[in-house]
């Protein structure tokens, strides 16, 4: 198992701000470099056992299988933070905005597209994708590809937030070159609002578990006003781009390796790293 970080003593560096409405961040200086501490957001109105969602740990892992699967995502760290006598687990994302590079997210970017009817925050699919064929910033041919990339892992891991604001572009404004930025904000996946409770349940109930795949989560885009199912939308269109990923990232889907790198994260319960490992698998199952 991995040794757990204390980020209590790093360095907070002035001067750099995060958006975002899901707790708290920090942009600290730790291993030569500038992350991101995101705490979780509080669960103390959720109907359940939680005082803190698993958001953390969802991001941790979510976005290391990402990058397992060749879908490039940040690198994160799990670990503590401690001040006034609290301490809470936190997650650190690298900050790959360093180099000089900005972030536009793809909200700022729908909105350049200016004969287009809809704003920036718009998730119908059709309107996405008439974006991405529109926009200037990168091959729009690529975009498509990263875009249903995105997709599958996002669909493999539940992510039922993937709004226009949490992915876009890395620029360079001297060179005015533009790429793909690293997915990040994978708060969203793997049910972070599961208590030990509801995992218990998943884990021993046939019904718990198809409803928290069949059900939810869904996808935040939209088709003719209803959010996309995972599951009948991966079934329903076998052919085209959605389906060359699909083709291309399912090889890369080592269930062993993903269950030996939960087995490494820090600060799990034993009911925790079962669920996870059960979960991922039944989606992969389920939608693949």
């Amino acid at each position: 198992m991995t040794s757990i970080i204390d980020f209590s003593n790093c360095v907070q560096l002035s001067g750099r701000a995060y958006n975002g409405a899901n707790g708290k961040k920090i942009a600290i200086s730790f291993d030569n470099a500038v992350w991101m501490l995101k705490f979780p957001p509080s669960a103390a109105r959720q109907p359940n056992e939680l005082s803190y969602s698993n958001s953390c740990i969802s991001e941790h892992i979510a976005s290391t299988i990402a990058n397992m699967l060749g879908v490039r995502a940040h690198e994160t760290r799990l670990g503590v933070f401690s001040r006034n006598a609290k301490t809470r687990m936190v997650c650190a994302c690298r900050d790959f905005t360093e180099g000089g590079k900005t972030f536009y997210d793809f909200c700022s970017v729908k909105n350049t597209v200016i004969d287009s009817d809809t704003n920036g925050t718009g998730t119908d699919l059709d309107d996405v994708l008439d974006t991405i064929d529109r926009q200037n910033f990168v091959d729009p041919i690529d975009l498509r590809n990263s875009f249903w990339d995105m997709f599958v892992v996002d669909a493999l891991l539940g992510n039922f937030d993937r709004h226009n604001g949490n992915w876009g572009f890395l620029v360079d404004l001297m060179t005015h070159k533009a790429e793909m930025a690293p997915l990040f904000d994978f708060g969203s996946c793997l049910l972070p609002q599961a208590d030990e409770n509801v995992m218990k349940r998943v884990l021993t109930d046939e019904k718990e578990l198809e409803a928290r795949i069949y059900l939810f989560p869904q996808s935040a885009l939209k088709k003719n006003g209803v959010k996309i199912s995972y599951v009948d939308f991966i079934r329903e269109n076998r052919n085209g781009c959605l389906s060359r990923s699909v083709e291309k990232i399912i090889p890369r889907i080592d269930i062993d390796a993903i269950n030996s790198f939960i087995d490494t994260v820090p600060l799990l319960t034993d009911i925790q790293r079962e669920f996870y490992k059960y979960y991922i698998e039944a989606r992969f199952k389920t939608l693949f």
